[in-house]
């Protein structure tokens, strides 16, 4: 912005120097004194003269030009008679009139221009100038811009099939009216963040070959009241204009978050913004051939009224995809790189449980980035497992030096936490223990469930927490000292428990009752106050009841550590040495055998690292 103002200054200084130049413009060439030219003239050396104005122009006898500028003197011509100099008069050249004006008037508007400058800056500099704040921003797209179709879409196959009849509808209204069916007037995409929701809308106007406006929730509201709800009457009235057409609306929560939310009033321009798109979507005036598409992840803080069937009329869930539906985004994304004969889609997808379609585009990138840090030609399965390692467990700090002591204290404490994890009913198979620092942590035991988990039952949580407990138990055993390192383990372990009783009712004691504090949230008009629902009897109940849940576990997971004590120590003194060991390795050392060498990366003929490369960087080693 400053930049520009910048510009324009310069050229308006520019030109108003010109214009001065113009108007007092004056032949420098050959110009000479007042004085002299009177002596010239008593020497008679001055044959003709022309007066313009007060510029006199001078023409001497041997040819010559000069030119002077005459005070006002009432003796000058009869100066020049006396001494037989030719006299020529002519009026002083006059300024054009447009040239006068335009000068007359260009500091006004250069301030004029300002002016407009900064309020096209104000309003976001959209389309029409200074006074298009209640013109829309939606971005019409057609089938050149967009190339997205359903067949880059995968994972969420439920989705895309409720989704296309939409597109069936648009191709052929007939089929469906009829039967005296009629189209969603409004389609809600509902999941967590990076499961496609923008991309399936995408895919949907790739796939309709109709007008597709797109647009953002949070491009309604300005700083101007009004604006908003002008935008949404001036994008429907467009809608209109184009239909049969779809309108996209991203992030809509962005503008239509129940109204009435907040202490001491609310937001009035995002209400009437809100108010507007109810009455448009479904009013007295109904749009006709218009179908509102919005993406939004947190359903639970929309208005009432905009969920009702005649404005969103469909809620099509885009879920987290399961195992299949992971393979085939990975296959989706990994038609852009040269992959290795040894990777497979399926192994990784198994790998990669809770992961969102935004998390295996990420996967797949990475991997590519660790190939070409490599000076690969090829992707191989080694790169997606140093690739999903990162994303799981945090980058590598090969560069954080820990001294003997800190480094055995976390080798027994990763070991306890996976022999636990091995003995324990319905506990997640170990898949890899570290004790290379990542992301935060010194050490990590990472565990893989076989198969997608949709619900937990009370023996797995029970595991998971003397899991949890495995770590602290293990440093006091061994190493007869306790350390910060299990402060996040004893925190998520007591969330769990609490759960337990207060939500889950797996409370014996307690019963099937859900216990705890309303947790109303304010902000969103759900509740105003916020009120305790138990006496304190029953919270010194749950009290003792999660404090029961957590002795027994911590008590279990001591016994089995220090049955299989062994086992416990030739983890730790594997994982001094090796640093870290896969899944392969932790049963041979459940098994009682010693672990096996870790397996080394098998370079292809055509994925051969370049020799000039440098090496790996070394395993972390105590000093001396």
């Amino acid at each position: 912005m400053f930049k520009n103002l910048a510009v324009w200054l310069v050229i308006g200084l520019v030109l108003m120097t010109v214009f001065n130049q113009f108007n007092n413009r004056q032949v420098t060439q050959s110009s000479m004194e007042y004085s002299q030219f009177i002596e010239e003239v008593g020497k008679g050396t001055i044959a003709k003269v022309v007066i313009e104005g007060r510029v006199l122009k001078a023409t001497t006898t041997d040819g010559r030009k000069l030119t002077s500028y005459a005070p006002p003197d009432l003796w000058m011509v009869s100066d020049l008679l006396k001494h037989g100099v030719k006299i020529e008069a002519k009026p002083e050249e006059e300024q054009s009139f447009l040239m006068s004006i335009f000068v007359s008037w260009f500091p006004m508007l250069l301030l004029i221009g300002v002016w407009i400058f900064f309020m096209r800056q104000m309003q976001g500099g959209g389309r029409g100038g200074a006074f298009s704040f209640g013109k829309s921003k939606a971005r019409l797209l057609d089938e050149s811009t967009n190339t997205i179709t359903f067949a880059d879409v995968a994972g969420c196959d439920e989705a895309k099939e409720e989704v296309s009849e939409l597109v069936d509808f648009l191709r052929d209204p007939s089929k469906f009216q009829k039967l005296g069916g009629r189209i969603p007037k409004g389609v809600l995409l509902v999941g967590n963040p990076g499961t496609g929701k923008t991309l399936l809308a995408k895919a949907i106007a790739g796939e309709a070959k109709v007008p597709f406006f797109s647009i953002s929730g949070s491009d309604f509201v300005e700083m101007f009241v009004g604006v908003g709800a002008a935008r949404v009457r001036d994008m429907f009235e467009n809608a209109k204009k184009h239909a049969p057409c779809i309108i996209f609306i991203d992030e809509l929560d962005a503008v239509g978050r129940q109204r009435g939310a907040g202490l001491g009033g609310g937001n009035d321009e995002r209400e009437q913004t809100l108010n507007q798109m109810l009455v448009e979507m479904d009013g007295f005036e109904a749009s006709v051939g218009v179908i509102v598409i919005a993406a939004t992840n947190r359903p639970d803080v929309l208005d009432p009224a905009l969920m009702r069937p005649g404005r969103f009329d469909r809620q099509v869930v885009v879920p987290l995809p399961d195992i299949r539906g992971r393979e085939q985004i990975l296959v989706v994304h990994m038609r852009k790189v040269p992959l290795s004969p040894d990777v497979k889609a399926d192994i990784i997808a198994r790998g990669t449980p809770g992961f969102s379609g935004a998390d295996l585009a990420n996967l797949v990138n990475e991997a590519a980035l660790f190939a070409a840090r490599g000076n690969k030609r090829l992707v191989d399965m080694e790169d997606f497992e140093k690739a999903k390692d990162k994303i799981m467990m945090g980058a590598e700090r090969r560069s954080m030096v820990m001294n003997e002591d800190e480094r055995r204290n976390t080798a027994f404490h990763e070991s306890g936490h996976a022999v636990v994890a091995k003995l324990m009913p319905k506990s997640d198979p170990v898949h890899k223990v570290t004790i290379i620092p990542r992301g935060r942590a010194l050490g990590l035991t990472m565990q893989l469930p076989e198969e997608d988990r949709y619900a937990y039952d009370r023996v797995y949580l029970m595991s998971r927490i003397a899991v949890l407990f495995g770590g602290r138990i293990a440093e006091e055993l061994f190493m007869n000292q306790m350390t910060t390192g299990a402060s996040n383990d004893f925190e998520r372990a007591t969330q769990m428990a609490r759960d337990m009783v207060t939500r889950y009712g797996m409370s014996d004691a307690l019963g099937p009752m859900v216990y705890g504090e309303n947790d109303g949230e304010v902000f969103l008009g759900r509740s105003v106050t916020t009120h305790k629902n138990m006496s304190e009897a029953t919270m010194e109940k749950v009290d003792a009841e999660i404090r029961r849940i957590i002795d027994e576990q911590y008590a279990l997971a001591r016994r089995l550590l220090d049955k299989h004590r062994d086992k416990v120590e030739a983890m730790a003194e594997a994982l001094l040495e090796l640093e870290t060991i896969d899944a392969d390795q932790i049963n041979d050392i459940m098994e009682g055998k010693p672990p096996r060498p870790p397996k080394q990366p098998q370079a292809s003929s055509s994925n051969k690292p370049d020799h000039n490369a440098p090496d790996a960087a070394p395993s972390a080693t105590a000093p001396a």
